[in-house]
């Protein structure tokens, strides 16, 4: 969701920026690029001052925020077990057989006492 929002406010400030010249159906004289530049910069410093405005929003943000992190990180742990369970390498699997390459911790030596 993030990034549509994100794509449609940058192809605006694009669209913005080319030239089309004269007067659109109104009447009205179209937009010019340094128009869109302040426009856009008194945006930015509007939402950088929103804290200060409604500091229960930045709270609840903060927190949407941090769900959606816990969640995006549960999901790729999901993903990444899934992934791996189907193209990991394959650990061999030790049947008793075969003596394992690891010592025991029973044949590990005892510590020497000082």
């Amino acid at each position: 969701m993030g990034f549509l929002i994100k794509s449609v406010f940058w192809l605006s400030l694009v669209l913005l920026l080319i030239p089309f010249g004269g007067q659109n159906a109104e009447g009205e004289t179209n937009v010019g690029a340094l128009d869109t530049f302040l426009a856009a910069r008194a945006v930015v410093t509007d939402m950088a001052n929103l804290c200060e405005r409604r500091p229960d929003a930045c709270e609840i943000g903060k927190s949407a925020l941090n769900t959606i992190g816990v969640r995006a990180k549960e999901g790729a742990r999901i993903a990444y077990g899934l992934l791996d369970e189907h193209f990991g390498e394959k650990q061999p699997l030790h049947t008793g057989s075969v003596a394992p390459s690891l010592p025991l911790p029973a044949e590990l030596p005892e510590p020497v006492a000082e």
